[in-house]
C-alpha cells in the first residue's frame, strides 16, 4: 500500500511539473505574441471571450491568462468587463484542454518525447528549443496519467477506499471542499481536473462524486486567481473577485441543484471519466454563455464596493521593506552583485508600472494615474542614484573580469531604466496631456499602430529583465531581433502616418505631432531596454566590434 501511494504521489507531482513545463515554455517563446492578442481583447466582450479560450489552450492554464489580465488591467489597458469576459473564455480554454488530455493517448507518448527530445536538444534557435519543451511537456503529461491509471488499479477492490467513496457519496460538502483546497493548493485545475477524470476512468468514484470534485475544482481554479492578486492593483483585484462570482457562485448554485435533482450516472451517456470531461466542458460552457452579457453589470459591482484605499495602504506598507541595497557590508562580489541585481529589477518594476497605463492615459486624461507615474518617476531617480553608488563601492581590486564586467552592465542598465522613466514621466505624459488639453483625436488607424506598438514594448520590456536576471544568450538574441522588429514598426506607422497626411485625412494632420513624437518614444524606450542584451552578446564574444564594412 506504501509503495502505490508513493506511486499515486509521483504521478500527481509528475502531471503537475508537466503542466507548468508547457506554460512555461509557451510563455517563453510566445510571450510577445500573446501580449498582442491580450492587446486586442477591449473590441468586444465576445472577442475578449475568444481571445480567453484561445490563450488557455495554448497555455494550458487559466491562472497564467488571469496572471496576464491581471497585469494588464493594474496599467490600464483593459477595462473591468473585457477582464471578465476574457476570464470566463479562459475557463472554458482549460476545460477544452483538460478534456483532450484524458483521451486514451498513451500511444503518441514515445513518438512525442522523441520529436521534443530532438527539437531541444538539437534546437538552434530559441523558439524550436522552447516549442521542444512544450513537446516534451505534453508527453510527460500523457506519460503522468498512466502512472495515475496504473497506481490507482489495486485500489479498484480494496475495502477502505469503498468506505472512503460511500462516505463521499453520502457528504457531496465534503467532496466539493476538498477538490476545491486541493486545486487550490495544487495552483493548476487542469491538473486536478485530469486527476479527477482518471479515477472516474478507472472505475474509483462514483459519477456524484466526480461531479463534486469537478465543481470543486472549478472553485479552486477561481480561487487560484483571486488569491494571487490580493496584493494587486484594485483593478487587477475587481477583475478576480468578478470572476470568482460568476464561476465559484455557479459551482456552489450546481452543487445544489444536484443534490436537489439527485442526478445519477444512469441519466448520462459513457463512463464516468467522459461524464466527468462533459460536465467540466459544459458547466464552463454555461458560465460563460450565461455570464457573458453579466460582465459589464458585475464590473460595475465591483467597482463600487471593492475600493482603492486599500491598495494605498498595502503599496505604502510594500514600500517599507528592507531594500537589497541595506546590507551594504557584503564581504563578497558574488552576494554584492546579487543584491544590486535584486534591487535593480524593482527598479525595472516600477518603470513597467509607469508605462503600462500610457495608452489609457492618453484615452481618458486620468489625473490620479498621472500623479502616480510622476511620483514613481522620483522614486525611480533615487534608486538609480543608490545603485550607482553601491556599486562604486565595491572593491574592485577584488573581483575578476567577469565580476567587473557585471558592474558595468548593472550600472549602464540602471541609467537606461531611468532615461526611460524620463521618457514615460517627461514626454509621453505630457503629450497625453496636450492630447486631452487640445481635445485631439487619433484616426482609428494611428490609434491602432500606437497600442500595438505600446503593446510590442512592454513584452520586449519583460524579455530585458529576464536577460538581466538569466544572462541568457539566446533570450539576449531574441530581445536584439525584437529591436529590429521595433524598428521596422517605427517605420511603417511613419510610413502609414505620411500617406494618411497626403490623403487629407483631418484627424491624422490635428494629431500628427502626437503621433509621431509618441512613436519616436516608445522606440527610444525599447532601444534603452536593449542595451542589456548588447552587453551580454558582446561579453561572450558573440557580438561583432563593429558593423562597418572595413574600406581597402
Amino acid at each position: 500500500m506504501y509503495f502505490i501511494a508513493v506511486h499515486l504521489v509521483a504521478a500527481i507531482v509528475l502531471l503537475l511539473w508537466a503542466v507548468r513545463m508547457v506554460r512555461t515554455a509557451v510563455e517563453r517563446a510566445y510571450s510577445a505574441q500573446l501580449k498582442r492578442m491580450l492587446a486586442h481583447a477591449e473590441k468586444s466582450k465576445l472577442g475578449g471571450a475568444l481571445v480567453g479560450t484561445a490563450m488557455a489552450v495554448a497555455l494550458q492554464s487559466s491562472t497564467a491568462v488571469a496572471a496576464l489580465a491581471s497585469s494588464f488591467a493594474a496599467g490600464g489597458l483593459m477595462s473591468g468587463a473585457t477582464g471578465l469576459a476574457l476570464m470566463l473564455g479562459a475557463y472554458l480554454g482549460s476545460a477544452l484542454v483538460a478534456s483532450i488530455l484524458s483521451f486514451d493517448l498513451s500511444l503518441l507518448t514515445a513518438p512525442l518525447i522523441i520529436v521534443g527530445g530532438v527539437l531541444f536538444l538539437r534546437g538552434n534557435s530559441r523558439q524550436t528549443k522552447q516549442l521542444g519543451r512544450m513537446v516534451l511537456g505534453i508527453a510527460f503529461v500523457l506519460l503522468s496519467l498512466g502512472m495515475i491509471s496504473e497506481a490507482t488499479a489495486p485500489w479498484r477492490e480494496s475495502d477502505v477506499m469503498g468506505a472512503i467513496i460511500g462516505y463521499l457519496r453520502g457528504d457531496l460538502w465534503t467532496s466539493f471542499l476538498a477538490a476545491a483546497l486541493i486545486t487550490w493548493m495544487s495552483y493548476s485545475s487542469v491538473a486536478s481536473v485530469l486527476v479527477i477524470i482518471t479515477f472516474g476512468t478507472a472505475g474509483l468514484i462514483p459519477f456524484e462524486v466526480a461531479a463534486a470534485f469537478v465543481l470543486g475544482a472549478n472553485l479552486g481554479g477561481t480561487l487560484i486567481a483571486w488569491s494571487m492578486t490580493r496584493g494587486s492593483d484594485v483593478r487587477a483585484r475587481r477583475i478576480a473577485a468578478g470572476a470568482l462570482v460568476f464561476r465559484g457562485g455557479a459551482a456552489i448554485l450546481c452543487l445544489v441543484l444536484f443534490q436537489l435533482l439527485q442526478l445519477h450516472t444512469a441519466s448520462l451517456p459513457g463512463g464516468v471519466g467522459l461524464q466527468a470531461s462533459l460536465l467540466h466542458i459544459a458547466f464552463n460552457l454555461a458560465v460563460l454563455v450565461l455570464g457573458l452579457p453579466l460582465t459589464g453589470v458585475v464590473a460595475r459591482l465591483a467597482d463600487r464596493f471593492i475600493n482603492e484605499t486599500v491598495v494605498e495602504g498595502e503599496l505604502n506598507v510594500a514600500r517599507l521593506r528592507t531594500p537589497a541595497l541595506l546590507g551594504a557590508a557584503h564581504r563578497n562580489a558574488d552576494a554584492a552583485l546579487a543584491s544590486a541585481t535584486r534591487e535593480l529589477l524593482r527598479m525595472s518594476e516600477m518603470v513597467e508600472v509607469m508605462l503600462q497605463p500610457v495608452m489609457e492615459i492618453y484615452q481618458s486624461g486620468d489625473k490620479p494615474a498621472i500623479r502616480r507615474i510622476k511620483s514613481l518617476e522620483a522614486e525611480v531617480n533615487q534608486t538609480n542614484r543608490e545603485i550607482k553608488l553601491f556599486l562604486t563601492r565595491l572593491d574592485w581590486k577584488e573581483m575578476d573580469a567577469s565580476q567587473t564586467r557585471r558592474v558595468t552592465d548593472l550600472t549602464n542598465f540602471a541609467i537606461s531604466l531611468e532615461q526611460a522613466g524620463d521618457i514615460i514621466a517627461k514626454q509621453l505624459v505630457r503629450l497625453a496631456e496636450q492630447k486631452m488639453e487640445r481635445r485631439l483625436t487619433f484616426s482609428p488607424q494611428g490609434w491602432q499602430e500606437l497600442t500595438d506598438l505600446h503593446s510590442r514594448v512592454l513584452a520586449n520590456m519583460q524579455l530585458a529583465f529576464n536577460v538581466l536576471v538569466s544572462e541568457d544568450t539566446e533570450s539576449a538574441r531574441h530581445l536584439i531581433a525584437e529591436k529590429d522588429e521595433i524598428g521596422v514598426l517605427e517605420r511603417h506607422s511613419m510610413d502609414q502616418h505620411f500617406s494618411r497626411l497626403r490623403g487629407g485625412n483631418p484627424t491624422s494632420i490635428e494629431s500628427s505631432d502626437l503621433h509621431l513624437e509618441t512613436v519616436h518614444a516608445l522606440r527610444r524606450i525599447n532601444s534603452l531596454m536593449t542595451g542589456i542584451a548588447y552587453s551580454i552578446l558582446s561579453d561572450n564574444g558573440e557580438l561583432l566590434s563593429s558593423r562597418l564594412v572595413q574600406s581597402n
